[in-house]
């Protein structure tokens, strides 16, 4: 049997570089694509290019010569990012969906496995901390809180329909909040884990206890730290379920919980000054039922577990960004910093 080949795009990113380690792990030869390498480590594909999806021409030559597609790239961030780039999003990210599908199909490509997230639940059914847990038939009647849900809905709908038309082996997963090493810590795009956990860590080697958080801390949210979610990933590629399925953690948290327990984790008790910021939406959780029900799994590791690994990575990063600062005071200062994009955001 000659080895299948496969094709991670956003491999330069946060999931896409773990999920190509994995995949290489299991025998498979990867060509891995994405605008920019990963950041912290060298990647593991036999290939990796570095082209712009938003092109047709690039879209044909990343597809070529491969038998299955995991498409991850995208242009996202934290709450930072997505708050304000609502039409650079849906432009850049309906450009990436719609060429990187086509082009798999035109290529004969036989697996075609889809992102898409959480953002595309309905605001009105996310109102309260005490949400209840989001089932994937929850999406109807649409209406997510940014542009970066809406083209994740949209893109869902053209990979469902490509199955439907051309009988392509379509599979659609909706992430809810994965985290943990070798992804974005700082800048703006980073997530609420990445983003106290460089807080705490910066609090506890300064010896200053005061960190920040947007609004009053009290929105929820689940999170599933990554090896789970690249678990899940393949398990759902090679499985014979089509519809769009949660990923996540059906644990859910306020940021303030999350922060106690970073500052556990760190040994270091921290103040949290509240300040204004974008939160989202007021809770989020996912209903894990037909996860379990489709993969008879469902992710394993604990967030303490994960977080804890994702704080010493973090933790040592800020070590080496103090010792090697020029002016002290001021690495201080943008590694407390919770970045916040205005319009037009560049």
């Amino acid at each position: 049997m000659s080895q299948k080949k496969v094709l991670v795009t956003g491999a330069g990113g946060f999931i896409g570089h773990h999920l190509v380690t994995e995949l290489k792990k299991k025998g498979y030869w990867v060509r891995g694509v994405d605008w920019k390498y990963p950041e912290f480590q060298q990647s593991a594909a036999d290939e990796f290019e570095l082209l712009d999806l938003r092109r047709w021409d690039n879209c044909i030559q990343a597809t070529r010569g491969v038998d299955e597609v995991y498409a991850l790239a995208a242009d996202m961030g934290g709450m930072g990012f997505i708050s304000c780039h609502h039409s650079e999003i849906l432009h850049n990210n309906s450009l990436i969906n719609i060429h990187t599908l086509e082009a798999a199909r035109i290529q004969n490509v036989e697996r075609y496995f889809y992102t898409s997230s959480a953002c595309i639940y309905p605001e009105y059914k996310q109102t309260d901390t005490n949400v209840t847990p989001l089932k994937e038939s929850d999406a109807y009647p649409a209406m997510p809180q940014d542009a970066y849900g809406w083209e994740k809905l949209i893109a869902e709908h053209l990979c469902t329909h490509y199955r439907e038309d051309y009988g392509m082996n379509t599979h659609i997963v909706r992430f809810h909040n994965i985290f943990g090493p070798n992804g974005t810590w700082i800048g703006g795009r980073e997530k609420a884990p990445a983003a106290l956990c460089r807080k705490i860590a910066v609090a506890k080697l300064t010896n200053d206890p005061v960190i920040d958080l947007w609004g009053d801390g009290e929105q929820t949210r689940s999170f599933c730290y990554i090896d789970d979610c690249v678990k899940g990933i393949y398990k759902l590629m090679q499985s014979d379920y089509h519809e769009p399925l949660n990923l996540g953690q059906d644990r859910m948290v306020s940021i303030n919980q999350l922060a106690d327990i970073i500052a556990d984790i760190a040994g270091y008790p921290v103040e949290k000054v509240h300040i204004l910021g974008p939160m989202g939406v007021r809770g989020r959780n996912s209903d894990n039922t037909l996860l379990r029900n489709v993969l008879q799994w469902e992710p394993e590791i604990s967030l303490e577990d994960g977080l804890a690994r994702t704080y010493s990575w973090i933790e040592g990063l800020v070590k080496e960004r103090l010792a090697s600062a020029p002016d002290k005071k001021q690495a201080i200062e943008e590694l407390k910093t919770s970045k916040i994009f205005s319009a037009p955001c560049k």
